[in-house]
């Protein structure tokens, strides 16, 4: 199974809809994701995401388009504190990386920055559901890796829309890195298209394959970032 994520395009995060230039993005994506042949399209809930997966939708022909709502942005900050970028996991990660901090310290989220932020809990519901939809596509996690338990070794290509958040988040787990690692190693840019492979010989335990990270030339191309 070949899995693409997709971030969305440019936001207006207060109507939650794409701005004109992430409509543009959007288009430039689709057309750049029609070689990858997908079969289904994933999307979280939320309308950036939603429409970025839409514009895919009309250039593919795919008309359904399958909704995971774990896969919502993360919320970060205390719940008292929501969204003040001192919390940011980007930004707390840079932080922690001039303090000299080890990210893949297997205790992250006892540091200060995580210990009473939402990040952490959104974090932990999107790696627990990702799990569980993975073993809904043929692919249980047992230990650090995945076994597939698909009926045959045919390759299917599904893409999943979704957020900077709740991508690094899902990523985090299957290949068993710190949030806060790739918060601060992997900016995904809007409409950053990353594929991960996952190994399709029937009853193999293996770890997903990095086919393509953080592509965003369909959009450097046309106009600014």
């Amino acid at each position: 199974m070949r899995l693409i994520f997709v971030r969305h395009g440019d936001p207006d995060y207060v109507k939650d809809c794409l701005t004109e230039k992430g409509q543009l993005q959007a288009k430039a994506a689709a057309k750049r994701l029609m070689a990858e042949g997908i079969e289904e399209i994933f999307s979280s809930p939320q309308g950036r995401a939603y429409q970025t997966a839409q514009a895919f939708s009309n250039a593919s022909g795919i008309k359904k388009i399958q909704v995971l709502d774990f896969m919502k942005e993360i919320r970060f900050g205390p719940e008292e504190d929501l969204y003040n970028e001192y919390w940011s996991p980007w930004k707390g990660a840079d932080r922690l990386v001039s303090e000299g901090q080890d990210l893949q310290n297997p205790l992250w989220k006892d540091f200060p920055l995580f210990k009473n932020n939402t990040a952490r809990i959104d974090v932990d519901f999107i790696q627990a559901q990702a799990d569980l939809w993975l073993e809904s596509l043929g692919y249980k996690r047992e230990g650090l890796y995945y076994r597939n338990l698909r009926a045959d070794d045919s390759q299917q290509t599904i893409a999943l829309f979704s957020h900077g958040g709740s991508s690094t988040a899902f990523l985090s787990r299957i290949f068993n890195l710190s949030f806060p690692f790739l918060c601060a190693s992997m900016h995904i840019p809007h409409t950053g298209i990353t594929v991960i492979r996952f190994d399709r010989t029937p009853g193999k335990l293996s770890i997903p394959v990095v086919e393509l990270m953080n592509d965003g030339n369909h959009i450097t191309s046309i106009l600014p970032s």
